[in-house]
């Protein structure tokens, strides 16, 4: 199976710290192939507002046309440059020259983002109809290795998943995922 593929400039981390712009990678995760007005509609934006993050995330080498995807010469539609989507080593973009600061944005951006989803699925006065939202942690015994395995493992089941439901139909919407795989802090008790 492919590889997503790494960044390691500290300007494109920049770029994908907007959320905006991180939203709209993950629509063309979940989607395929965009039209800015569709990021629109899909974003709750203005399509002039999609175009520009369109436009800058292609600056940047994350998005490009998909002419062949259009329905003639003058409709613009998009697709991410890499189908598997991307991997960010924070420690080698803060070695970077000028990755630090980046870093740093790329972090609170995500960070931001995290919190808001977890606070999203505690909601408790959730109108009828308005999703699957479920939270679940778990304690599990593994080696470096079994870690590693796990998440690769799990990393095939969502990619399934993804290639799947791949596309526009109705009655679907966009879901957000994420699984974090890492040991408790030495001595495991919660700070």
């Amino acid at each position: 199976m492919p590889e997503p593929q790494p960044l390691s400039d500290p300007r494109v981390l920049r770029a994908i710290a907007h959320p905006v712009r991180t939203r709209i990678l993950e629509e063309l995760s979940a989607t395929g192939p965009v039209r800015a007005a569709d990021v629109a509609r899909e974003l709750g934006i203005p399509a002039n507002q999609a175009s520009f993050h369109l436009r800058q995330l292609a600056k940047y080498g994350l998005v490009e046309e998909a002419p062949e995807e259009a329905r003639d010469k003058r409709d613009r539609v998009w697709r991410a440059t890499s189908a598997e989507g991307f991997t960010v080593n924070l420690k080698q973009l803060t070695d970077a020259p000028g990755g630090a600061a980046a870093v740093d944005v790329f972090r609170a951006s995500k960070l931001a983002q995290l919190h808001e989803l977890v606070e999203r699925t505690f909601v408790l006065d959730r109108p009828e109809g308005s999703g699957v939202f479920s939270t679940s942690d778990h304690a599990i015994k593994l080696t470096d290795e079994e870690a590693h395995q796990l998440r690769q493992d799990l990393d095939d089941v969502v990619q399934s998943w993804v290639d799947r439901t791949r596309g526009r139909a109705p009655g679907r919407r966009t879901y957000h995922l994420v699984h974090i795989v890492q040991p408790y802090p030495e001595g495991g008790a919660p700070e």
